[in-house]
């Protein structure tokens, strides 16, 4: 059943309680088999952190080169690209990092801005990734973030929000675009980091990283 027409989702919204929420509410087009395994966002264990991804878009490509990745950390459950696209992420991170922790000076942010840049080039690749501590953004083409402050009382402190949707959420000039190819980084609906991306559509670019992945 669509989210729309769910009066289950709609309890959820209502009642879910977290300082970050990843959701996924669109139609599925690749493949079109509707199973728990296919469902966004996946989920995985990786660098002592639980991940979660969620795409929109299509990028068919990554699936050959991850299938052909002899030293993948992780294997898709699934048949979507997004969950190749996902594991070939993690796989990044986990091989040029160790621990993934940008306290080191933020390099595995930089890492998964260009690898994203390479995946878009074969596709399209807007996406959110968190480990439960950062939420990380991808606008290839279409995503748009609003960050506001909020008080639940006068005399509470201002706790800082961020929310990141294809489309815009507000009416107003609150929403802004991504600029393409842009990854945002967000900690405590604070912007942490920024880099911008340049993709462009070459079909062997993919191809070509696959082949210096396998050597």
């Amino acid at each position: 059943m669509a989210g729309a027409s769910s009066s289950l989702f709609g309890q959820l919204a209502r009642s879910v309680r977290s300082e970050l929420i990843l959701a996924h509410v669109r139609k599925a087009r690749y493949p079109r088999v509707n199973t728990f395994v296919n469902t966004h966002p996946f989920m995985e264990s990786r660098c002592g952190k639980q991940w979660v991804f969620a795409h929109n878009g299509l990028v068919p490509e990554i699936v050959e080169v991850e299938r052909g990745n002899s030293s993948a950390v992780c294997r898709p459950e699934g048949e979507t690209d997004s969950e190749y696209a996902f594991c070939h992420l993690l796989g990044e991170i986990a091989h040029h990092v160790g621990t993934a922790s940008p306290n080191d000076g933020g390099g595995w942010f930089e890492i998964l801005a260009a690898v994203s840049k390479l995946i878009a080039s074969s596709g399209k690749f807007n996406f959110l990734l968190s480990d439960g501590d950062y939420l990380i953004a991808y606008g290839h083409d279409r995503l748009h973030y609003a960050e506001c402050s909020v008080r639940n009382t006068p005399a509470a402190a201002a706790m800082d929000l961020v929310m990141i949707a294809t489309e815009p959420l507000t009416a107003d000039d609150s929403s802004h675009a991504f600029q393409p190819g842009e990854l945002r980084v967000y900690r405590a609906g604070h912007l942490a980091g920024q880099i911008k991306t340049s993709p462009r559509a070459a079909g062997s670019v993919m191809k070509q990283h696959a082949e210096r992945h396998s050597l």
